[in-house]
């Protein structure tokens, strides 16, 4: 009986634990991989949003400074800053460690700026009043390498402007 007992024992113990679990074919485990790791984000530019990205590179590139890379994660960032200032009625650095801190762990950026503004009516308006203003415009020339950019109305019409950098 013991001997019977140890062998069906010794026989539910190989089913369970020795049995192999695999994919059909390499395929399954690229498929996997893919859907883990790969999330694609999207950031659709309007036109003034465009307009700002290329009079920044327009002016760095005169000063002989590397041209930045659009990130859409950073105009991400930026659109929901905007919405945060739109709901509050002002214009704000309101929790800028919060966001820094978040584009440094979802996309590795090493540091991180941020220019705001709001009523300007185009991108020429906005970009030569961050030029005039010190702090922004040491933003806009920074070692960056990256930036975003969100331009969003409020009821009324007025645009509010939020302007990310970051360092990879």
């Amino acid at each position: 009986m013991k001997k019977i007992t140890f062998t069906g024992l010794t026989l539910i113990f190989c089913t369970l634990f020795l049995t192999s679990c695999s994919k059909d074919s390499l395929q399954d485990d690229v498929t996997a991989y893919d859907q883990v790791v790969t999330e694609k984000v999207e950031y659709q530019y309007n036109t003034i949003e465009v307009e700002i990205l290329d009079e920044l590179n327009l002016y760095r590139k005169a000063l002989g400074l590397n041209q930045l890379r659009p990130l859409a994660e950073l105009s991400i960032e930026s659109e929901d800053h905007n919405m945060y200032m739109i709901e509050e009625g002002v214009v704000s650095h309101d929790n800028f460690s919060l966001r820094a801190s978040e584009l440094m762990n979802k996309v590795g950026a090493k540091a991180v700026a941020e220019n705001v503004g709001f009523g300007y009516k185009t991108s020429g308006a906005v970009v030569n009043a961050w030029l005039k203003s010190k702090g922004h415009r040491e933003n806009v020339e920074g070692g960056y390498t990256h930036f975003g950019i969100s331009v969003r109305q409020d009821e009324n019409g007025k645009n509010y402007f939020t302007n990310i950098f970051i360092k990879k």
